[in-house]
């Protein structure tokens, strides 16, 4: 769609410059200068919003012209920090416009462009625009339908960026060879703290470009890699990189076809690991014998940060109920989450309360621990 329907804002577009003066900010002024200079309708959502940092135009089908209006209106703009024109079909054409005001722009520190099919064109412009721009903190760019095209353009700009530190790259079309591109670029990125890469196409093979890529990151915290196919040479890959990797403190390979002989790898890793805080392991066929080698791996390193564990939703067996009582009593500020035996569940969580409880002695008014 390439104009925003502005409900009665027609009529207020083609109104005199007095009715703006008056009623009006500068920035609104300049958008609707720009819109008429673009030849579309102003968004009839920006002209009520109430002035603050935060500009929000999620879901309003601005299209290319719209975006370059907005653009236009926002190049030297001071007042907005925060910028989500997500689900807007910008395509690349928008994407590039939005790119050049960011380049300009050196007030906006948080983008969201998720879901506007910005493809390879979009990939190059912002890629561009993060050669020059020192001020975006947080870049939303899922669901962009990039691919392994695009992935060469936005590792070079991850190469050479330093200030971005959170991007979301999900949703998109990422396969093996982007995940290669990538995970070199990762390893030498010195900016990122937390990178979204879930819902692509990463297989063993870019799992364990990518893998390297984080054993040699030092700033990286938050790693999401859910919903790929990393496999078990994926997990091994990953188990390897944990020992090497103590900054990293969340990761997630939830859904990735790792099966007991990749959460043993893992496991591997975190014998080792003294800085991962959350890990979630859900939606994997590991059974029992691959949660019960991660908890193994836990009571052998007294020196874990693990904070919160995620295990896969499988019915519990003696060995695993036990394990986890086991681990829960080492560890008693661990929440762990695991099994479908609720039954089995709740006996061991009972079982546990009552090893944790305070002992008594005399009457119950004189318990002490």
């Amino acid at each position: 769609m390439a104009a925003v329907s502005g409900g009665g804002e027609s009529g207020a577009d083609g109104g005199s410059s007095g009715e703006e003066d008056a009623g009006g900010s500068a920035g609104e002024s300049r958008y609707r200068a720009a819109c008429r200079a673009c030849g579309v309708t102003p968004a009839s959502s920006l002209l009520r919003r109430t002035v603050g940092p935060v500009l929000s135009l999620r879901h309003r089908g601005l299209g290319p012209r719209g975006a370059k209006a907005l653009a236009l209106s926002l190049m030297v703009d001071t007042s907005i920090l925060m910028l989500d024109l997500s689900d807007n079909w910008l395509q690349g054409e928008g994407a590039a416009a939005i790119a050049e005001m960011l380049k300009e722009n050196c007030y906006i520190s948080a983008v969201d462009l998720s879901d506007n099919k910005l493809g390879i064109e979009g990939a190059k412009a912002f890629s561009a625009m993060l050669l020059e721009n020192t001020t975006i903190v947080s870049l939303q760019l899922s669901g962009n339908e990039f691919d392994d095209h695009a992935a060469k353009y936005l590792a070079d700009a991850l190469t050479a960026n330093s200030k971005v530190e959170i991007l979301d790259l999900s949703y998109n079309k990422f396969g093996d060879k982007a995940g290669e591109i990538l995970g070199m670029a990762i390893a030498e990125n010195i900016g990122l703290k937390e990178l979204k890469i879930s819902w692509n196409h990463f297989h063993s093979q870019a799992a364990a470009a990518l893998a390297k890529g984080l054993g040699a990151n030092i700033y990286l915290k938050v790693l999401d890699v859910s919903y790929n196919g990393f496999g078990n040479s994926g997990a091994a890959a990953l188990g390897q990189a944990l020992k090497a990797n103590n900054v990293l403190e969340e990761l997630n390979v939830s859904n990735n076809r790792i099966s007991v002989e990749g959460a043993l790898h893992i496991a591997g890793g975190l014998k080792e690991n003294k800085s991962l805080k959350r890990l979630n392991m859900t939606r994997n066929p590991m059974q029992s014998e691959g949660c019960c080698g991660v908890l193994k791996a836990l009571q052998a390193n007294s020196g874990t940060g693990i904070e919160i564990l995620d295990l896969p939703d499988i019915p519990v067996n003696k060995e695993l109920a036990e394990l986890c009582d086991a681990v829960k009593i080492l560890f008693p500020n661990l929440l762990l989450r695991y099994g479908g035996n609720m039954k089995l569940q709740r006996k061991s969580q009972l079982k546990a309360e009552l090893l944790t409880q305070p002992k008594v002695v005399g009457n119950s008014q004189n318990a002490v621990a």
